[in-house]
């Protein structure tokens, strides 16, 4: 699993480093589920951001405008409705098996966690792109594939043409 160094080394050194688990704590009660440890990681460590001007990852202690909790609430409304459930491979929710929208892309990519089967399964990655009704599992850990985002690997958003002169992170407003 890739680590939060390696990702900073990337990304550039975290500024908002959040430390109280209240807000997360509400939002795994409300939502029946813990996520992942390396996705809260890197959340708490960067914040509500934009990444690569292309990548919202937004955190639970956000304000109304960014807050993971409410971002997952409008995001589990829209895909549960029965027409978008037929563009991703499991229904939304919490429960084994189904999958959680945690970050979206400007460039109309939803990133959702499948939650694993089991509690000593690992959580992965599935992307869906909106300008094709398709999508994508990715094996592999929140903070790998967004360690794979950073070095310009395909993991179906492209960062190439966003930072051209390497990852970089903003605020979100």
């Amino acid at each position: 699993m890739a680590t939060l160094s390696e990702i900073r080394a990337l990304l550039g050194e975290p500024r908002f480093n959040w430390s109280d688990p209240a807000p997360w704590t509400e939002l795994e009660q409300e939502f029946g589920v813990e996520f992942p440890a390396d996705f809260r990681e890197i959340v708490d460590a960067y914040g509500s951001v934009t990444v690569n001007g292309q990548l919202y990852l937004e955190h639970p202690a956000g304000h109304l405008l960014h807050s993971l909790g409410k971002t997952i609430k409008g995001d589990l409304e829209f895909w549960g409705e029965e027409d978008m459930a037929e563009f991703l491979p499991s229904p939304v929710g919490a429960k084994p098996g189904e999958l959680m929208p945690v970050a979206s892309a400007v460039t109309g990519e939803y990133i959702f966690l499948r939650v694993p089967d089991d509690a000593s399964s690992p959580w992965r990655v599935v992307v869906q792109e909106m300008d094709s009704p398709s999508w994508t599992l990715y094996e592999m850990t929140f903070s790998d594939w967004l360690l794979a985002y950073l070095k310009g690997r395909d993991v179906t958003l492209c960062v190439r043409d966003r930072a051209p002169d390497g990852p970089f992170f903003e605020f979100l407003p």
